[in-house]
């Protein structure tokens, strides 16, 4: 009797070898796709997508772009999962963890060869994985209490996430609007109240940060400009029923006359419900939805400002900064929450007309006016300023600061190599391998720039013997550079984000030795 019949037809099977092949093949093309996009001189990738639109992005974002690929291999998708969870949680390194999880990958893929169990090295990386955290934490630097010293470490670190994206040429510009935009938020991490808003047109060195909120949206004809110490009332709710519509209702009438009965019953409607939205009080009233000509009308005469159409996340963010609610009902006006502000008025961003609220509840509300050539270009510049905009946030409740340009890398292995050197048996050379995937960040930084990596690498190398040594890759010069010098900082919550999602992602792979695929669904034959 044959056993290979458990599995359906069609359905494959790999063991072992081929399995664990199959895995790291895939972790380290995704790893070779994303890599060339790291550091300051990476380069950027075109995606186009296959819907309908065929729309294009450019970015070198690595969350953006492993989420935006389709793919087959199961250990691939492991190294996209980390990508993406790097980006929710500390929103920079998205490409520094694919990369070096794909290192590991590359090197336990030489130990496998030479017979060494896939256990054995997983155990070696867990510990050189400590090692390299505890060689961090010894160096890291908490100016936390030195304001001034502190918010020089934010511009460093803001510059640093910046030199590697689109924003690099006006990294100081963004670099100030994005510190200036965390600082304000003291100290939460809530980055809902920074808004950013893209206007096509101008430079990106037009980009702006403005206190207070501003609503994409035009005022209404013959209605106040401008509104001091605004009550406003947030509401989702239609305003649109002051006429009979043709196609909503069947209405049976035996003549015109009736119908004018039931449309001016239903203009009597919209007034008692615009005469109940009025007796809260309020001089602004933002609408998710239509509002019509008639209540707009009344609401100008009693000179209220009335905005309809707010789009979602707007009037979302629009009652959060506001300190309001969204109300749906208005019968019992002591319930609802309006918002304040000191002021409202219309202002001219390029050739559009928007509303600006200023003087807003939450203090800590601002605006970032994203100015740009085109939408691929404000876009990047979006997913950028984010990036900077979570770290930034990150750091600010976590306040220990790294040098960055590769010199943390060097750190860490160099530590890493002293451990193996201590320890006996296999695991050694596990440790080992583990150091040689560090050095890698570097050395692709290096290579990413045109330079001789090989050289540099070695260089480093021999300065990082020196106690107390601050020296990384300086891409600029491209040569080896003094980090503390050129401010060159990362935050420590980044790279030990990438320390150990890397290593988790690299053992999980490490771990498989089997792979089993469905059978594929077939499609009936529908006659």
């Amino acid at each position: 009797m044959a056993i290979d019949k458990i599995l359906k037809d069609e359905a494959s099977e790999e063991k072992g070898e081929r399995a664990r092949m199959a895995s790291f093949v895939g972790g380290m093309a995704i790893a070779d796709l994303v890599k060339t996009t790291l550091g300051p001189k990476g380069m950027d990738k075109i995606l186009q997508s296959t819907g309908r639109g065929h729309e294009v992005t450019v970015t070198n974002d690595g969350a953006t772009i492993l989420k935006s690929l389709h793919i087959d291999n199961p250990a691939a998708k492991v190294l996209v999962d980390i990508s993406k969870v790097q980006d929710d949680e500390v929103g920079d390194g998205t490409t520094s963890v694919v990369v070096l999880a794909g290192e590991l990958l590359r090197e336990a893929e030489k130990l496998v060869a030479v017979k060494i169990h896939p256990m054995t090295i997983i155990s070696g990386f867990r510990m050189a994985a400590e090692c390299a955290r505890n060689a961090l934490l010894q160096k890291v630097v908490d100016n936390k209490a030195d304001t001034e010293k502190f918010r020089s470490d934010l511009m460093n670190i803001a510059m640093t996430t910046l030199s590697s994206k689109i924003l690099s040429q006006d990294k100081e510009h963004f670099a100030k609007l994005a510190v200036d935009a965390v600082m304000r938020l003291k100290g939460s991490t809530n980055l809902e109240a920074i808004q950013i808003i893209k206007k096509p047109g101008g430079s990106l060195k037009d980009s702006f940060l403005d206190e207070g909120f501003i609503l994409d949206k035009k005022i209404g004809l013959g209605q106040p400009k401008h509104i001091e110490n605004a009550k406003i009332l947030v509401a989702n709710t239609a305003m649109d029923t002051d006429k009979v519509k043709i196609y909503g209702a069947r209405v049976r009438a035996d003549s015109m006359s009736k119908v004018a009965q039931i449309e001016a019953a239903e203009k009597e409607k919209m007034r008692e419900k615009v005469q109940k939205i009025i007796g809260h009080g309020i001089n602004c009233f933002v609408n998710r939805q239509l509002i019509y000509n008639f209540p707009e009308e009344l609401f100008a005469d009693a000179g209220i400002l009335a905005i309809e159409h707010a789009d979602f996340d707007g009037i979302e963010r629009l009652a959060l900064v506001t300190g309001g609610e969204i109300a749906s009902t208005f019968d019992n006006p002591e319930s609802v929450k309006l918002g304040h502000c000191d002021l409202i008025e219309e202002i001219m961003i390029g050739e559009d007309k928007l509303i600006h609220f200023s003087g807003v509840a939450m203090g800590q509300a601002c605006t970032i006016v994203l100015r740009g050539a085109s939408h691929h270009v404000l876009d990047e510049a979006e997913r950028s300023l984010h990036d900077a905009l979570c770290v930034l946030s990150q750091t600010v409740n976590d306040s220990r600061v790294l040098l960055g340009g590769g010199w943390p890398e060097m750190v860490m292995a160099k530590e890493v190599d002293e451990l193996a050197r201590k320890t006996p048996g296999k695991k050694s050379l596990a440790i080992e391998a583990f150091s040689r995937a560090l050095l890698a960040i570097p050395t692709i930084i290096a290579d990413n720039a045109g330079l001789d990596s090989a050289e540099l690498i070695s260089q480093l190398r021999a300065e990082h013997q020196k106690d107390g040594c601050t020296a990384g890759i300086d891409v600029i010069s491209g040569s080896v550079g003094d980090m503390a010098e050129r401010g060159i900082s990362e935050s420590f919550k980044v790279k030990q984000a990438v320390l150990l999602s890397s290593t988790e992602a690299a053992e999980m792979i490490l771990r498989v030795d089997e792979i089993i695929t469905c059978a594929p669904r077939r499609r009936e034959d529908r006659m």
